[in-house]
């Protein structure tokens, strides 16, 4: 297995999604190790002179004025992370949950939080062993960060709560005992330095943003496919167009075009067609697609940002002698972005729809059979496959309406504007994951279409399309389809598709 080694400050999307799919462990720099000792240092010294801190020495949120004795440090940070455990509704998934203990650790070993260097050893042993906290989806506002679900992961840490280790739900004091660890002591400052920040809805919004990129390229090739399909031309695709446009990700999805859809048959059979232009889902890709991309950089920009950066409060400046309250754990930045995601990915889902209604029409499909059905009337073949993905695009709409419009003051109006951040973490996920399943529909009917021509498309399209014939044969009568649209949906998803198109063409 490979090894990461984290120091707070180079974390990447690439790395989040290895340590995800536990395709890598990770350790502490040294750097890192050293930096979190001597904060420690520094915390130990505050508390020694019984110095008035927040969090470290006094109560939370409304309870800030109130002094807590030095004997009693422990529990209250112990009571912080028991009390605030209080998420509801399914776990995240074990990739999630993986991802959201990879932010939070490398949060810590930035060396502004104050924690032990043993508590966020163990912490990361916890990791690497595959113990995986139980953690509910909902119950975050987003805006002292993600409280509840990082106060479930913090549960683990202490003994306490649940944990999937090795397929099994065990309580935590289990699974950490079964994995040789031992549950953490919690000092001053360490249950706020555990439960304060945006890790959750950061992670849900880079493993959604990593899907999302490979998404928008397989995009490309389904609606590459459907030009084809549909004897579309590709001279919207046209370099000349998009160069007095340009839009980065426009000019970027017209050349995949250009590239995906070279040395096909299908053009040479209608350059004598009457059709001058394609409708809007084939002629408008590039600047559709584009878009979406272009969009998706800024949510690019904000997630590498965030999963580097100190979002805990208070925060601790050793070297300025400082210990500063703020508000870092506020997730406005990342709420906006999480929606920003999902209304436009929203948006490579509609116009897939689109493109799927155009195949599927008599009206539309230049001489192929109603829903592509091999005996009208007595085959409805994908009729109703059309409808899953209007389904799909309908459901989208209703989840793209942004989370971080809204607000509800909490904490006795001590926390009086929050981001709704994990809200929108959660619907954008959903969204591109509906996005796959349209996605997969639409390559499925593209290529039967395709394959209805009996003429050969490009050497990339006609490379996919015996990688899919391998598990999905052409439909000759109605059968059962389901099995097929939740096999392309995991084709899709997976690299392997791309893979293919490299083998001919370099896809963007």
């Amino acid at each position: 297995m490979k090894t990461i080694k984290i120091d707070g400050n180079s974390l990447t999307l690439e790395k989040i999604k290895q340590v995800a799919t536990s395709i890598a462990d990770i350790t502490l720099s040294e750097d890192a190790k050293e930096r979190v000792t001597k904060c420690r240092e520094y915390v130990d010294k505050l508390v020694e002179e019984k110095k008035v801190v927040y969090g470290l020495t006094t109560g939370f949120g409304k309870f800030a004025g109130i002094n807590i004795p030095q004997e009693q440090l422990a529990e209250l940070q112990e009571n912080l992370i028991l009390s605030h455990a209080t998420g509801v509704g399914d776990n995240f998934s074990i990739p999630e949950t993986r991802a959201i203990t990879l932010l939070r650790c490398n949060v810590l070993a930035k060396g502004f939080s104050g924690v032990k260097l043993t508590t966020l050893e163990t912490l990361i042993n916890m990791l690497n062993s595959g113990i995986h906290p139980c953690i509910p989806e909902k119950g975050s506002v987003g805006a002292s960060g993600d409280l509840a679900p990082l106060s479930h992961l913090a549960l683990v840490l202490i003994g306490q709560g649940y944990a999937e280790y090795k397929g099994e739900t065990l309580t935590g004091a289990d699974a950490l005992k079964r994995a040789g660890l031992e549950p953490v002591k919690l000092a001053a400052k360490e249950g706020l330095a555990l439960n304060n920040g945006t890790q959750v809805m950061t992670a849900i919004g880079a493993l959604t943003l990593a899907k999302a990129l490979h998404l928008c390229q397989v995009a490309d090739i389904a609606a590459a496919v459907s030009v084809d399909a549909l004897l579309g031309t590709p001279n919207a695709f046209h370099k000349l167009i998009h160069s007095v446009r340009p839009h980065q990700g426009q000019i970027r999805v017209a050349e995949n075009l250009i590239k995906l859809l070279a040395g096909s048959k299908i053009r040479n059979s209608h350059l004598a067609c009457n059709r001058v232009q394609d409708p809007y889902s084939l002629r408008c890709v590039p600047q559709v697609h584009g878009a979406v991309r272009d969009a998706l950089q800024y949510v690019k920009k904000t997630i590498d940002i965030e999963i580097n950066s100190a979002t805990d409060n208070p925060l601790i400046f050793r070297k300025e002698g400082e210990v500063i309250s703020g508000g870092n754990f506020h997730g406005q930045p990342v709420a906006f972005a999480c929606d920003v995601l999902g209304m436009t990915m929203a948006e490579i889902g509609s116009i897939s729809e689109r493109r799927i209604e155009q195949i599927c029409n008599p009206a539309l499909n230049r001489g192929l059979n109603a829903f592509l059905a091999p005996r009208p009337g007595l085959d409805s073949g994908f009729m109703i496959a059309h409808v899953t993905a209007a389904s799909l695009v309908s459901e989208n709409k209703c989840r793209a309406h942004p989370a971080s419009i809204d607000s509800i003051p909490t904490s006795a109006n001590q926390e009086d504007h929050v981001s709704m951040g994990t809200i929108g973490a959660i619907k954008a996920r959903e969204i591109v994951d509906n996005i796959a399943s349209i996605l997969g529909i639409e390559l499925l009917i593209a290529l039967q279409g395709l394959e209805t021509r009996e003429i050969s498309s490009s050497p990339v399209i006609e490379a996919i399309r015996e990688e899919v014939r391998k598990d999905v044969t052409l439909l000759e009568k109605d059968r059962n389809i389901n099995d097929d649209i939740l096999f392309m949906k995991r084709f899709v998803e997976s690299e392997r598709i791309i893979e293919i198109t490299r083998e001919f063409i370099d896809i963007n």
